[in-house]
């Protein structure tokens, strides 16, 4: 016993010894990498999280040897396994793969990676080790949920990098594509990969999509309409009716400003906004400013003000009609929930009700991003944004793409600079790296007051503009809808949201993700829905009572806000109300890239 509590001191001791030197060489290379303008606050505080997260699993193997020699026992029947696999072969028997890559796992599904012995056993070795890395890491003790969470990310993007189908030497696909084309791939590569630098100066991304096939206002964002009112924050787009009536009340949308708002109005085949107006609706969408430091001290309130209670008025000058429809996607339902718990406390009421697209109110589980709500990422991010003045919409798309890392960044990387391959033409993924600003006030507020401290659901716990707000105020009428595959606002989590909203709420939940589940036209019949018109307190009640439909939710919610979209009138032309035409639709706010905000 005695023996083993000398063991341990030492043992301690010694992490004890390893944690400060290992802190010490971080703080170093933080000030010699901030003092040389190479990172800025929010780089410098992600590459301190991958650090300690690196020294935690250090550490882990120093306290809990056993654990790991437990490990490295399994993983060396693996490897002999393995190796009796390959000297099957080589003597000409049949054998079953000792590790098979999961059926979602595109990067070795080529040929080459199982008829070429050498590739077949590195892609099966590499699926091994990776595994067991990460199982090490998930199984780490006395790490509480969310700490365990951003350890298993950081382990995942370093196994993810270290595929052997990232480099061109261990790529058999890759290889062989070099001496079909005597290189010229690799001279190709390298021409996507300039001309992905110059596409985002400072900032790298990789190419996702053949940008020089879209171009907003002539095959995306199509739908006619004019812009009739503009402000410092948005633009407000009334779209040309194409029936002969329409319903009286307008229905006005708030889209997400992390994103722009052509997402639905991409080809007109897919665009919501097209069909709703085939529908007989006449249609509003807030158009959002694409934010530079000028902005930096536009906040949360400013968006409210400025957006959707100034596109309100905007909506009732050029229609007349004092009531109308709300809907919010994403953020921009976050922010009607804002809106329309600050006009009860204002006993106004011009909304009859309200749709919510994918729109988290409660973030106690906010989704693959969570690994970066912490408070010593949010303090870098704030130390960023008060240098800078805004987040740049670039870094947010690459900190997204970072969640599903091998099918948004890996498998681009692959397909372009070492195969040669210019990616294929698709409107989403154009519309994914056209990325939009975020000002420094309202961004930080957004990450600390919402995603940390989750206090929208908090009665009387935020103000805007002089008034506490309260969500269980709220009287309206509400839609709200979910993706089942949603790994950015989790369904579940949606409804917890919507349990805490006043009023008579509807939940409806859609197949596939956070675009697939909502941009989801009834031409396709893809993916289908689920209803259920009790309101469970356990969403997982909830979904076992709730009836199956196929095809698109689209027609499902028009019948259901057809009852709040009044009587039919003669349809409405953009300029003949009280407001006069600016431009046409898209507008030119939409226009503008990140990087030209950003100057």
């Amino acid at each position: 016993m005695l023996g083993l509590d000398l063991l341990g001191k030492k043992t301690n001791q010694l992490v004890g010894t390893f944690e400060k030197k290992v802190r010490e060489g971080q703080k170093q290379l933080e000030k010699l990498l901030g003092d040389s303008g190479m990172m800025d606050a929010a780089k410098l505080s992600t590459l301190t999280e991958m650090s300690d997260a690196y020294r935690a699993m250090a550490e882990d193997l120093l306290l809990h040897p056993l654990r790991f020699v437990g490990a490295e026992v399994d993983l060396a029947r693996k490897h002999a396994a393995l190796g009796a696999y390959a000297l099957a072969r080589l003597t000409g028997q049949e054998k079953e793969q000792v590790a098979k890559a999961d059926p979602d796992d595109r990067r070795f599904k080529a040929e080459e990676w199982h008829t070429r012995l050498p590739f077949d056993v590195l892609h099966q070795s590499y699926l091994i080790n990776s595994r067991a890395f990460l199982n090490w890491v998930e199984e780490m003790e006395g790490l509480p949920p969310a700490g365990r969470e951003q350890m298993m990310f950081y382990a995942r993007q370093l196994t993810s990098a270290l595929s052997p189908a990232n480099f061109l030497i261990t790529n058999p696909e890759a290889l062989k594509i070099t001496w079909e084309r005597k290189g010229m791939n690799l001279v190709d590569g390298t021409r996507l990969l300039i001309d992905d630098f110059r596409q985002n100066p400072s900032l790298f991304n990789v190419g996702m999509t053949d940008r020089s096939a879209f171009e907003v206002g002539g095959n995306l964002a199509t739908t006619p309409g004019k812009v009739v009112y503009q402000n410092d924050l948005m633009q407000l787009i009334q779209y040309t009716a194409t029936t002969e009536s329409v319903s009286k009340r307008p229905l006005l949308i708030v889209p997400p400003w992390i994103n722009k708002f052509y997402i639905l109005d991409l080809t007109a085949k897919n665009s919501f906004i097209q069909w709703l107006v085939n529908q007989g609706q006449t249609v509003f969408v807030i158009s959002w400013r694409n934010p530079g430091p000028e902005m930096r001290d536009k906040a949360w309130e400013n968006y409210m003000l400025e957006g959707p209670l100034a596109a309100m008025e905007a909506v009732t000058a050029a229609t007349g009609e004092d009531e109308m429809n709300l809907l919010g996607y994403c953020i921009g339902g976050t922010l009607l929930a804002s809106t329309l718990a600050w006009l009860k406390k204002k006993g106004k009421e011009p909304v009859v009700s309200a749709t919510y697209l994918t729109s988290l109110l409660d973030f106690s589980d906010p989704g693959g991003i969570g690994v970066f709500i912490n408070e010593h990422s949010i303090r870098g991010i704030e130390r960023m944004l008060e240098h800078k003045g805004y987040l740049d919409g670039r870094a947010m798309a690459f900190t997204f793409n970072l969640l599903r890392e091998n099918e948004l960044f890996w498998s681009f990387w692959t397909n372009s600079y070492l195969k040669g391959k210019k990616p294929s033409a698709f409107d989403l993924l154009y519309w994914n790296t056209d990325g939009t600003n975020l000002p420094a006030a309202m961004h930080s507020f957004y990450l600390r007051e919402m995603y940390l401290n989750n206090k929208l659901v908090e009665p009387d716990a935020l103000s805007f503009a002089g008034e506490s707000i309260n969500l269980k105020e709220i009287d309206v009428p509400s839609f709200f809808l979910s993706a089942r595959q949603d790994h950015i606002a989790k369904w579940k989590t949606t409804y917890k949201g919507a349990l805490v909203h006043g009023g008579d709420v509807r939940f409806v939940l859609s197949g596939s993700g956070h675009i697939a589940g909502v941009i989801n036209p009834p031409y396709k019949e893809k993916y289908g829905y689920w209803t259920n018109e009790t309101m469970s307190e356990n969403p997982d009640e909830w979904l076992e009572t709730a009836e199956d439909h196929p095809g698109s939710w689209w027609p499902h919610w028009l019948e259901w806000i057809q009852q709040y979209a009044g009587e039919p009138v003669a349809a409405r032309v953009p300029g003949d109300g009280e407001l006069e035409v600016i431009e046409d639709a898209p507008g030119s706010y939409v226009r503008v890239k990140a990087a030209e905000a950003a100057g």
